[in-house]
């Protein structure tokens, strides 16, 4: 049995002198999630556009399980699923029959079919299928299209911002359901939230301007770039002879509201734990957290150094 891999290698997309995609290159192969993580304009979706030949590249390659999507596209995209920019089915559909017509194209057996509309309908809190795609919400018919990707049972997954313009929650089930898949399937997911990455990703990979930034395994990225600053909650409200003796202690501090203060730091987890040893000797910590997180960290420094 082959592994599901996705691969670039070498590619360059260019619209008249601008450079959309500058000589990119990255193999992931077997199962898990990635988050293709950079701001609005980054690439992000001309990657996921190349690699579902929606775009053709200037030069360089893609492939899907190993097959040029380009030369083969057919056979490169039959263990596939895509949601590339925010697809809407045909609004005189129902639920149903959309996806039954996704599945009839996918060449799906119809009683496989229906068994997996059933199933999604539910772990995906899909509308009634009888409604009309017409009259849906936007989160409606993005959880509609999420499945349509879905049906074929793909080994790999494309997703580009998957939870954009959802509501809290729709963009938990839909995080749920990429936590789940992602132990049997290959996800890239193109994403701007660095939460949403933190949550269901185990690689990420930085572009801006086109080019790759940096890639690593998100424990590895996290390490490096720890979070630098630390919410405190006390029980009682901060008042000024509580920010002295912390000040007193030589601890960076500001308040934040009511009775939280933000305490800056080297990062490292020894300063971090003798922080909060200090603290409890002044008042009744109820709460110790990071402000932002490491990724965050790490998100603006690379972006940061990428850019000059």
């Amino acid at each position: 049995m082959n592994m599901a891999s996705i691969e670039l290698v070498n590619v360059s997309k260019e619209f008249g002198k601008f450079k959309a995609l500058d000589n990119v290159s990255f193999k992931y192969e077997g199962n898990g999630a990635i988050g293709y993580l950079g701001p609005n304009g980054a690439g992000k979706t001309t990657t996921l556009k190349i690699l579902t030949n929606l775009l053709r590249p200037t030069s360089g390659k893609a492939t899907i399980n190993g097959i040029d999507v380009n030369r083969n596209p057919v056979e490169a995209f039959k263990k596939m699923g895509s949601v590339i920019e925010s697809p809407s089915p045909f609004p005189y559909f129902t639920v149903e029959d959309s996806l039954m017509f996704v599945a009839e194209l996918r060449r799906l057996d119809r009683k496989d079919a229906k068994d997996r509309i059933e199933y999604y309908a539910k772990a995906l809190a899909l509308p009634d299928l009888n409604r009309r795609i017409g009259d849906l919400s936007k989160g409606q018919r993005q959880r509609v299209v999420i499945a349509s990707a879905l049906l074929p049972n793909p080994e790999v997954l494309l997703l580009d911002e998957p939870t954009s313009g959802l509501d809290p929650f729709e963009m938990k089930i839909i995080r749920d359901m990429i936590i789940e898949m992602k132990d049997d399937k290959l996800i890239l997911m193109s994403s701007h939230l660095l939460s949403e990455v933190a949550e269901v990703c185990d690689e990420v990979i930085f572009i801006n301007h086109g080019k790759i930034l940096a890639r690593d395994n998100v424990a590895n990225i996290s390490r490096e770039f720890r979070a630098k600053a630390v919410i405190v909650e006390f029980l009682d409200p901060v008042d000024e002879k509580l920010i002295s003796a912390i000040k007193g202690m030589g601890l960076d501090i500001e308040k934040n509201n009511g009775n939280s203060v933000i305490i800056r730091y080297n990062g490292s987890n020894d300063q971090r734990a003798e922080i909060l040893k200090k603290l409890i000797n002044v008042g009744n910590v109820i709460r110790y957290d990071s402000v932002g997180s490491e990724l965050e960290e790490a998100y603006i420094s690379i972006l940061k150094n990428g850019s000059q």
